[in-house]
Protein backbone atom coordinates (compact mmCIF):
# COMPACT_ATOMS: atom_id res chain seq x y z
CA UNK A 1 0.00 0.00 0.00
CA UNK A 2 3.02 2.33 -0.15
CA UNK A 3 1.55 4.03 -3.22
CA UNK A 4 -1.19 5.53 -1.00
CA UNK A 5 1.14 6.78 1.76
CA UNK A 6 2.11 10.39 1.10
CA UNK A 7 4.67 12.38 3.09
CA UNK A 8 4.81 16.13 3.63
CA UNK A 9 8.22 17.23 4.85
CA UNK A 10 10.26 20.42 5.17
CA UNK A 11 11.61 22.73 7.80
CA UNK A 12 9.70 24.01 10.80
CA UNK A 13 7.28 26.85 10.13
CA UNK A 14 6.82 26.04 6.43
CA UNK A 15 3.08 25.35 6.65
CA UNK A 16 3.10 21.54 6.71
CA UNK A 17 0.83 21.10 9.71
CA UNK A 18 -1.58 23.79 8.52
CA UNK A 19 -1.78 22.10 5.11
CA UNK A 20 -2.35 18.70 6.73
CA UNK A 21 -5.19 20.13 8.81
CA UNK A 22 -6.77 21.52 5.63
CA UNK A 23 -6.38 18.14 3.90
CA UNK A 24 -8.07 16.49 6.89
CA UNK A 25 -10.91 19.01 6.62
CA UNK A 26 -11.22 17.98 2.96
CA UNK A 27 -11.81 14.41 4.14
CA UNK A 28 -8.35 12.90 3.67
CA UNK A 29 -6.70 10.70 6.29
CA UNK A 30 -3.65 12.20 8.01
CA UNK A 31 -0.98 11.16 10.49
CA UNK A 32 0.35 13.80 12.90
CA UNK A 33 3.94 14.92 13.33
CA UNK A 34 5.94 13.04 15.95
CA UNK A 35 8.25 15.83 17.08
CA UNK A 36 5.78 18.36 18.45
CA UNK A 37 3.80 15.72 20.39
CA UNK A 38 6.96 14.13 21.78
CA UNK A 39 8.36 17.48 22.91
CA UNK A 40 5.14 18.31 24.76
CA UNK A 41 4.93 14.89 26.40
CA UNK A 42 8.61 14.74 27.37
CA UNK A 43 8.51 18.22 28.90
CA UNK A 44 5.28 17.38 30.71
CA UNK A 45 6.82 14.32 32.36
CA UNK A 46 10.27 15.83 32.85
CA UNK A 47 11.76 13.37 30.38
CA UNK A 48 15.02 13.82 28.46
CA UNK A 49 13.73 12.60 25.06
CA UNK A 50 13.28 15.90 23.29
CA UNK A 51 15.26 18.29 21.07
CA UNK A 52 16.37 20.48 23.97
CA UNK A 53 17.83 17.59 25.97
CA UNK A 54 18.87 14.23 24.49
CA UNK A 55 18.69 14.53 20.71
CA UNK A 56 19.65 10.89 20.06
CA UNK A 57 16.85 9.66 22.35
CA UNK A 58 14.47 12.15 20.69
CA UNK A 59 15.38 10.68 17.29
CA UNK A 60 14.71 7.14 18.54
CA UNK A 61 11.34 8.20 19.91
CA UNK A 62 10.49 9.86 16.59
CA UNK A 63 11.53 6.70 14.72
CA UNK A 64 9.24 4.58 16.87
CA UNK A 65 6.38 7.05 16.37
CA UNK A 66 6.85 7.08 12.58
CA UNK A 67 6.95 3.28 12.34
CA UNK A 68 3.76 3.07 14.44
CA UNK A 69 2.11 5.66 12.17
CA UNK A 70 3.16 3.68 9.09
CA UNK A 71 1.57 0.54 10.53
CA UNK A 72 -1.60 2.41 11.53
CA UNK A 73 -1.90 3.78 7.98
CA UNK A 74 -2.05 0.22 6.64
CA UNK A 75 -5.50 -0.05 8.21
CA UNK A 76 -6.83 3.10 6.52
CA UNK A 77 -8.87 2.93 3.33
CA UNK A 78 -7.58 5.35 0.69
CA UNK A 79 -4.66 7.75 0.71
CA UNK A 80 -2.97 8.83 3.95
CA UNK A 81 -0.89 12.00 4.36
CA UNK A 82 1.92 12.04 6.93
CA UNK A 83 3.30 15.12 8.66
CA UNK A 84 6.88 13.88 8.20
CA UNK A 85 8.10 10.31 7.75
CA UNK A 86 10.93 7.97 8.70
CA UNK A 87 13.55 9.66 6.46
CA UNK A 88 12.94 12.84 8.50
CA UNK A 89 14.72 11.07 11.36
CA UNK A 90 17.72 10.63 9.05
CA UNK A 91 17.61 14.32 8.20
CA UNK A 92 17.32 15.28 11.86
CA UNK A 93 20.24 13.09 12.93
CA UNK A 94 22.38 14.25 9.99
CA UNK A 95 21.75 17.88 10.90
CA UNK A 96 22.22 17.63 14.66
CA UNK A 97 24.33 14.54 15.32
CA UNK A 98 26.24 13.91 12.11
CA UNK A 99 26.17 10.12 12.19
CA UNK A 100 22.99 8.16 11.49
CA UNK A 101 22.81 4.63 12.91
CA UNK A 102 22.41 1.80 10.39
CA UNK A 103 19.06 0.73 11.84
CA UNK A 104 17.56 4.13 11.03
CA UNK A 105 18.67 3.84 7.39
CA UNK A 106 17.29 0.30 7.36
CA UNK A 107 13.94 1.53 8.68
CA UNK A 108 13.78 4.05 5.83
CA UNK A 109 14.25 1.19 3.35
CA UNK A 110 11.79 -1.21 5.02
CA UNK A 111 8.94 1.25 5.68
CA UNK A 112 8.30 2.92 2.32
CA UNK A 113 5.96 5.69 1.21
CA UNK A 114 4.79 6.92 -2.18
CA UNK A 115 7.90 7.53 -4.33
CA UNK A 116 7.23 11.27 -4.54
CA UNK A 117 7.45 13.27 -1.32
CA UNK A 118 5.98 16.76 -0.99
CA UNK A 119 8.50 19.29 0.35
CA UNK A 120 7.31 22.51 1.97
CA UNK A 121 10.14 24.94 1.27
CA UNK A 122 11.25 27.53 3.83
CA UNK A 123 8.89 30.51 3.69
CA UNK A 124 9.88 33.58 5.68
CA UNK A 125 6.47 35.21 5.26
CA UNK A 126 4.71 32.52 7.33
CA UNK A 127 7.55 31.38 9.59
CA UNK A 128 6.79 31.87 13.27
CA UNK A 129 8.34 30.57 16.47
CA UNK A 130 6.16 29.24 19.28
CA UNK A 131 6.61 27.44 22.59
CA UNK A 132 7.35 24.11 20.86
CA UNK A 133 9.39 25.50 17.96
CA UNK A 134 12.58 27.09 19.20
CA UNK A 135 14.36 27.10 15.84
CA UNK A 136 15.00 30.36 14.02
CA UNK A 137 14.50 30.83 10.28
CA UNK A 138 18.12 29.95 9.42
CA UNK A 139 17.71 26.65 11.25
CA UNK A 140 14.42 26.09 9.40
CA UNK A 141 16.27 26.50 6.09
CA UNK A 142 19.00 24.08 7.20
CA UNK A 143 16.34 21.60 8.32
CA UNK A 144 14.57 21.75 4.95
CA UNK A 145 17.88 21.11 3.20
CA UNK A 146 18.61 18.17 5.50
CA UNK A 147 15.18 16.68 4.79
CA UNK A 148 15.63 17.13 1.06
CA UNK A 149 18.98 15.29 1.22
CA UNK A 150 17.57 12.55 3.48
CA UNK A 151 14.65 11.78 1.19
CA UNK A 152 16.74 11.93 -1.97
CA UNK A 153 19.29 9.63 -0.30
CA UNK A 154 16.49 7.20 0.59
CA UNK A 155 15.44 7.04 -3.06
CA UNK A 156 12.49 9.43 -3.14
CA UNK A 157 11.66 12.15 -5.65
CA UNK A 158 10.77 15.53 -4.19
CA UNK A 159 8.00 17.85 -5.33
CA UNK A 160 8.11 21.41 -3.99
CA UNK A 161 4.89 22.83 -2.64
CA UNK A 162 4.14 26.30 -3.95
CA UNK A 163 4.56 29.33 -1.71
CA UNK A 164 0.84 30.03 -1.85
CA UNK A 165 -2.22 30.33 0.41
CA UNK A 166 -3.43 27.16 2.09
CA UNK A 167 -6.38 26.72 -0.29
CA UNK A 168 -4.02 26.85 -3.27
CA UNK A 169 -1.69 24.35 -1.62
CA UNK A 170 -4.64 22.02 -1.01
CA UNK A 171 -5.57 22.27 -4.70
CA UNK A 172 -1.94 21.54 -5.63
CA UNK A 173 -1.89 18.44 -3.41
CA UNK A 174 -5.27 17.23 -4.68
CA UNK A 175 -4.08 17.63 -8.29
CA UNK A 176 -0.93 15.68 -7.41
CA UNK A 177 -3.06 13.01 -5.71
CA UNK A 178 -5.28 12.67 -8.80
CA UNK A 179 -2.19 12.08 -10.95
CA UNK A 180 -0.66 9.65 -8.44
CA UNK A 181 -3.37 7.11 -7.68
Amino acid sequence: MTQGLFVLTGGPGSGKTTLLAALAEAGLATMPEAGRALIRDQIRIGGPGWHGQDRRLFAELMLGWEMRSWHAAQEVEGPVFFDRGIPDVIGYLSLYQGAVPAHVHRAAQVFRYHPTVLLAPPWAAIFDQDEDRGQDFDEAVATAQAMEQAYAGAGYDLLLLPLAPVADRVDFVLDFLDRSV
